[in-house]
């Protein structure tokens, strides 16, 4: 038997987005998963759709959050449920290719590798394709992800046979970030696919297209969640704006 992949998928306020997200789940050519979505108490009616998908397909999964309590608690509490041996992450506006997972897995066996993550076009809210695709470098270690986070949330695929269970850090940005960074703790390199796997909505009020607004925030994760120091501080977070500029600007 095929092993199974557990989905995290946090959820706020994503009505409009929703069903395109599950259904490219639903799409997999690969069928042995989990869909762990976890509403992080949203205003809008997206426990509806994802009840109503949960009706007819018992691998979709709603967990719902009593209060707002931010998108890495609600990772890590379909972290903590997932039963998969793999983790997989995609969030409630993005969109998977139908051979994501199993080209993903095929990749991990084939490598021996527990880390994988591939490239991705970007669209607008639409879906129309007004951006370059985003290509990801062949392979990334832990200092590569402290001078660009190549690795997003909607291709990464752990073994966490391998690797074990990690949890997000508790900040209100850069979670992703820093869950990446554990994993490259234990191992030497994350790998890329090139083919893109994904499409990633870029939305008009997207926090991370503002990169001035970040660049504090981003001064403080290299400070207090990794602990560097000033002049590794100053060094990494003058490369995070070059590439970040790179990386948004078309």
């Amino acid at each position: 038997m095929s092993d199974l992949v557990s989905i995290v998928t946090p959820v706020y306020n994503a009505e409009k987005f929703i069903q395109e997200t599950i259904q490219s789940v639903q799409n997999q050519s690969y069928e042995n998963w989990e869909h762990i979505l976890v509403d992080d108490s949203s205003s809008d009616n997206s426990t509806e759709v994802i009840e109503e998908f949960s009706k007819n397909d018992p691998r979709i999964k709603l967990v719902k959050l009593s209060e707002n309590s931010g998108p890495a608690v609600a990772r890590n509490k379909a972290i903590h449920l997932a039963k998969g041996r793999y983790l997989a992450f995609l969030d409630a506006d993005d969109i998977w290719f139908d051979f994501h997972l199993k080209d993903s897995l095929n990749f991990l066996t084939e490598n021996k590798c527990e880390f994988v993550f591939a490239s991705y076009k970007r669209s607008n809210e639409d879906l129309d394709f007004v951006y370059s695709d985003f290509e990801v470098p062949a392979k990334v270690s832990y200092t590569d992800i402290l001078k660009s986070n190549s690795i997003s949330c909607l291709t990464a695929v752990v073994d966490t046979l391998a690797l074990g269970k990690k949890e997000m850090p508790l900040i209100r940005k850069r979670q992703d970030m820093g869950l990446w960074l554990k994993y490259l703790k234990e191992t030497e390199y994350a790998y890329g696919i090139q083919r893109p796997h994904a499409i990633y909505r870029i939305r008009e009020n997207s926090l991370s297209r503002n990169k001035l607004h970040l660049i504090k925030y981003q001064w403080e994760f290299y400070r207090k969640v990794e602990e560097l120091s000033v002049y590794k501080s100053f060094y990494y977070l003058a490369l995070w704006t070059y590439f970040g500029y790179k990386k948004y600007k078309n």
